[in-house]
């Protein structure tokens, strides 16, 4: 089992990650804290100080189209924010 699904890249996650040292992952639905902890220290090689999880959930969607109305939803997933010991930093393209 992959704890780590992917890294989140946005505007709002680098400016956290340059700001006070915040990275942000997708993580597995079923990992705890402990586990992506675990998970990010051996797989980046740093030191994890906290981290802060939350369920997204899914965005539902209508759009009316000539053959009628469409309804959909996108995917739920687990975000995990991870912050570093001070000094230390996260290079997501090396390791992707």
């Amino acid at each position: 089992m992959s704890i780590i699904i992917k890294p989140i890249v946005t505007e709002k996650v680098t400016k956290e990650s340059e700001v006070s040292n915040r990275f942000g992952f997708v993580v597995d639905k079923k990992a705890n804290k402990v586990q992506i902890k675990k998970a990010v220290e051996a797989a980046y090689g740093v030191t994890v100080t906290a981290v802060n999880t939350m369920n997204v959930r899914p965005d539902r969607t209508t759009k009316y189209t000539k053959s009628g109305l469409i309804s959909g939803k996108s995917n739920a997933y687990k975000k995990a924010m991870v912050q570093v010991q001070e000094g230390e930093t996260i290079d997501f393209y090396n390791n992707i």
